[in-house]
């Protein structure tokens, strides 16, 4: 049996929710908020990247624009339990993606889902669908509402 791409994974999550946006696969690398901002041609800060954590056995992913920092006490504070940086494995194992890749939706298990606030000042961001070469676009209330999730200011100021 073949393995599913993640982009295809990613595709069938979107769809799974009823989210009619396209994955795209592009030549250039789209790893980081800055590669994938050039690739699609639009701002850093439209760029939705999602950073993964743990709290306890728990993973939990955060969502912020690409222009902006996380700051751990605020996500711990919006969990409600201090939060860790998450190795290469955990995230694999939790989300069923590789660093550089992680969407904000369609993880292999559950995972707490939060979003900065800051997201909100966009008409629609673009977010990793699962490889380092893959994007959609989407409108932040449209992630927040299918994703289930927490929006709190997780931004370092």
């Amino acid at each position: 049996m073949a393995k599913i791409r993640g982009p295809d994974r990613v595709k069938e999550a979107l769809e799974a929710l009823s989210l009619d946006c396209e994955v795209l696969t592009l030549p250039g690398s789209t790893r980081t908020a800055e590669e994938a901002a050039e690739a699609v041609g639009c701002t850093v800060g439209e760029i939705a990247k999602s950073l993964v954590f743990r709290a306890g056995d728990r993973a939990v992913v955060a969502v912020l624009s690409g222009g902006d920092r996380l700051d751990p006490a605020r996500l711990s504070e919006a969990v409600g339990a201090d939060v860790g940086q998450a190795d290469a494995s955990f995230v694999r194992a939790a989300t069923g993606f590789a660093i550089g890749g992680v969407p904000p939706l369609g993880h292999a298990g559950p995972v707490a889902l939060f979003m900065d606030r800051g997201l909100f000042r966009f008409a629609r961001v673009w977010a990793a669908a699962g490889s380092p070469f893959s994007v959609f676009a989407i409108e932040p209330a449209r992630l927040r509402d299918a994703g289930g999730a927490t929006v709190a200011d997780l931004k370092a100021t």
